[in-house]
């Protein structure tokens, strides 16, 4: 399982920690992911995702999974999510013609 962000694309960082006497040695980044739930207005059911911590409050600030969808590149978000977001904007273009 990759440490990837399925929403923002965050990922491992790779740096130095850097010690008093300021010698260097490599060490790594890791985003802060959590597995969540979330619900989806427009498709009526629940989507499981691992996400990053500030993702998430992305996503409660955009009014939820819809409306961040809406709004997200499509160059960040993992294939799950990509279908995912093809199959909201479809329903929601069906909702508006009918």
């Amino acid at each position: 399982m990759a440490r990837r962000c399925e929403l923002t694309g965050k990922a491992v960082l790779s740096g130095h920690l850097v010690s008093h006497s300021n010698r260097k040695t490599k060490r790594k980044f890791l985003p802060n992911l959590v597995n969540v739930t979330l619900q989806s207005d427009v498709l009526k059911r629940s989507v499981r995702l691992r996400i990053a911590a500030s993702a998430l409050r992305s996503v409660e600030h955009r009014g939820g999974l819809d409306g961040f969808l809406a709004k997200a590149p499509e160059a960040e978000l993992s294939q799950n999510v990509r279908v995912l977001k093809r199959e909201i904007a479809k329903k929601t273009a069906e909702a508006a013609a009918s």
